[in-house]
């Protein structure tokens, strides 16, 4: 699928869930951003998933085992916080941010973690169940002894596609410690920009962040020290803008996580997927992908002007994979 076809067929912004069988809990917003966050079987305290009578009768033609139904994402998160779960979370938030918030415990030797109750402010349990197709999503929402059922209307998903990006195509692999790359994110900001341009090449500079705005303009460069940027692979200059309020609203992801693996395909599709450990020492993985702007004018001819003077790069860097199930 081309960027044409998703940009003739993201008309709308779907909330998709999906419930493949025994792997995971994927959540996905499609527009000009797609937000995927990989919830393994382990994260639950019990997991049951049965096949649709449809679903099994296919199974020898199609190995598609997935469940996709769309809700109401606003109804959701109410739902979810019906117990006022954001103000036990702004409470711990607000009394940590002098300390670097959850980053900052974490480097301190603490055990908070984003998924932790400590976080969260969630003491009880939650049950979600979906019965069959065209059946309402059932979420039990347990705590202090109160139990508060919520039944939420399904929907067949206006669009499925996802934003593509041509793993077999990158222009750029580079992985890095989250919070660095959150902090030139928010010090980008302070020019109040529409687009946010990130340039990598394999001479210097050779990682850039970008940003032209009513207040200014401001540059951040990341030198290849592997201290800064574990791994680098970048086969020749690239250059593309995003929307940067989108970018700005994988914040919160870049805040929690550990590392995050920046990627890019020839196309211009930005995925960046965060690495956030859970308790028990294991990991999760939220992955963003960001549809590319049009380049603005002087800016495509400059990248074809210098693409011709970038020297290679031999140097070999330990690769360093952090891949989510795809």
């Amino acid at each position: 699928m081309s960027l044409n076809d998703l940009w003739e067929g993201a008309a709308k912004n779907p909330y998709h869930p999906t419930v493949p069988k025994e792997r995971q809990f994927l959540v996905a917003l499609t527009l000009l951003l797609i937000g995927i966050a990989f919830l393994e079987k382990a994260l639950f305290t019990s997991y049951t998933y049965s096949a649709p009578a449809e679903t099994q009768a296919e199974d020898d033609e199609d190995d598609d085992d997935t469940i996709v139904f769309q809700i109401s994402l606003t109804a959701l998160l109410e739902t979810l916080q019906i117990f006022g779960v954001n103000e036990v979370k702004d409470r711990w938030t607000s009394r940590e941010s002098a300390y670097g918030g959850i980053a900052g415990s974490r480097a301190r030797g603490s055990s908070a973690t984003p998924f932790g109750n400590r976080v969260l402010g969630v003491t009880g349990m939650c049950r979600m169940s979906y019965a069959a197709k065209g059946e309402p999503l059932c979420i039990v929402l347990e705590e202090s002894g109160i139990t508060t059922t919520c039944e939420m209307v399904t929907y067949e998903p206006d669009y499925q596609d996802e934003i593509p990006l041509q793993r077999d195509a990158l222009a750029l692999k580079i992985i890095m410690r989250s919070h660095w790359l959150y902090d030139a994110v928010i010090e980008l900001s302070s020019t109040s920009p529409s687009r946010l341009t990130i340039e990598a090449s394999p001479s210097a500079p050779y990682l850039v962040f970008s940003s032209t705005g009513a207040l200014g303009s401001a540059t951040i460069e990341f030198s290849k020290d592997q201290q800064l940027l574990e791994t680098f692979q970048v086969p020749k200059r690239t250059v593309n803008s995003y929307k940067h309020s989108l970018i700005k609203a994988a914040s919160r992801a870049m805040q929690i996580a550990t590392k995050v693996s920046i990627r890019g395909d020839e196309q211009g599709v930005l995925s960046l997927q965060f690495m956030i450990e859970i308790e028990g020492g294991g990991v999760s993985f939220i992955d963003f992908r960001f549809v590319p702007l049009l380049p603005e004018e002087g800016e495509e001819d400059e990248a074809d002007n210098d693409e011709g003077d970038d020297d290679d790069d031999d140097d070999d860097d330990d690769d360093h994979v952090m891949e989510a199930v795809s």
